[in-house]
């Protein structure tokens, strides 16, 4: 019975297979050694599962509005039998009070375009209070940067967001990294990954 549980709940997204290693190398080198990361919209729980797996000294909290997700989560977790992945926690991101205390890291992956502006805006005033100082932010996903996409491919995709959801989009870079300014999230590196995304990663300047 335990098992049809998991194999029931356990989501799988295709897309996670294709950047998750690509993901994991930027994580490996930006992330602390130690300490606790909140990672925000987990989905299905694989990035969770197999960052967790590959930097045991960290622990991964994770996070997700809808119910589904959160079971999905636990689902993997208990396939995975990892000991460093809390229970998963409900957050919204546009909710000021976040259900956690202070974090040495924050991670989001695919988040920010396939929700309203608010939901960024919420992540990034929430990230500035809840990082320790000197915490990681990572955000990846499709940007445009100077107005531009990257690839048609990206223009495509920006434009079937948008007719789901007039809200959504792909977000502009610049866009972001000044409203992380505005809550103590320094800008410090851009990285180019595969499929024209990007992982941007900023520091707490927050005491």
């Amino acid at each position: 019975m335990l098992g049809w549980e998991i194999d029931r709940d356990a989501m799988t997204a295709p897309a996670v297979a294709r950047n998750r290693d690509a993901i994991l190398d930027v994580l490996r080198r930006v992330l602390p050694a130690r300490g606790v990361v909140l990672e925000i919209a987990s989905g299905s729980g694989e990035h969770a599962i197999h960052v967790a797996a590959a930097l045991p000294d960290l622990t991964w909290l994770p996070s997700d509005p809808e119910p589904q997700a959160r079971r999905s989560v636990a689902a993997h977790t208990r396939r995975a039998g990892l000991t460093n992945i809390l229970p998963p926690l409900a957050l919204d991101v546009r909710e000021e009070a976040w259900p956690v205390g202070r974090v040495e890291a924050v991670v989001c992956i695919n988040m920010i375009h396939i929700a309203p502006w608010s939901a960024t805006e919420g992540l990034l005033a929430s990230a500035g209070r809840t990082l320790t100082e000197g915490g990681i932010l990572f955000l990846y996903g499709p940007f445009r940067e100077g107005g531009r996409h990257s690839a048609d491919s990206n223009v495509a995709f920006d434009a079937s967001l948008r007719a789901r959801d007039p809200a959504w989009g792909v977000r502009d870079r610049e866009a972001v990294t000044a409203e992380a300014a505005r809550h103590g999230l320094i800008a410090v590196e851009r990285v180019t990954m595969p499929a024209n995304n990007l992982s941007l990663i900023f520091r707490s300047a927050a005491s």
